[in-house]
């Protein structure tokens, strides 16, 4: 797969909230709830628009979406924005395409006025990956909830200054 086969965009369309079901369910990292939860957030913006608060970018290849990440301004802070979702078809998952998109992110919340990106992630050994993917992308852990999701599972919280 070439550079080239891939493409990036922000404008939601009508059949995203099914590829995000299929993206995130490939996965095998989240629960059904939170595959609800990542889906009623497609389809919030597609209801709402840009007043939802959430923005997105998808990856396609072929004419099929195949990852996507979700952000948005936290409320009540000032140049602050929270990256709330990203997944990768689990077939496509260690070709570079969550480091595109953690840029492409980060570029969205540039563009809105952002200045710090957060997101967490859990402590668990399945989600090393992750962190160090985090990390890779220049990342810092700034704090870590013990036992948050659950005993032996803390919520891992990283900053980005952009």
């Amino acid at each position: 797969m070439t550079e080239l086969d891939i493409t990036f965009r922000d404008t939601v369309l009508p059949a995203d909230p099914d590829a995000v079901r299929e993206i995130t369910e490939s996965t095998g990292f989240f629960h059904d709830y939170e595959i609800d939860v990542a889906v009623e957030l497609v389809e919030e913006r597609l209801s709402k628009g840009v007043q939802s608060g959430y923005h997105f970018i998808f990856a396609d290849l072929n004419g099929k979406t195949i990852a996507y990440a979700c952000y948005g301004p936290t409320p009540c802070t000032k140049d602050s924005f929270d990256f709330y979702w990203m997944a990768v078809l689990n077939e496509f998952r260690g070709k570079g395409i969550g480091k595109k998109l953690i840029r492409f992110t980060e570029d969205g919340c540039r563009k809105l006025g952002g200045k710090k990106l957060w997101l967490d992630t859990s402590s668990t050994d399945k989600y090393i990956p992750t962190r160090t993917l985090y990390l890779i992308c220049g990342y810092i852990e700034a704090a870590n909830l013990k036992d948050f999701y659950d005993d032996g599972d803390d919520k891992v919280i990283f900053l980005q200054k952009l």
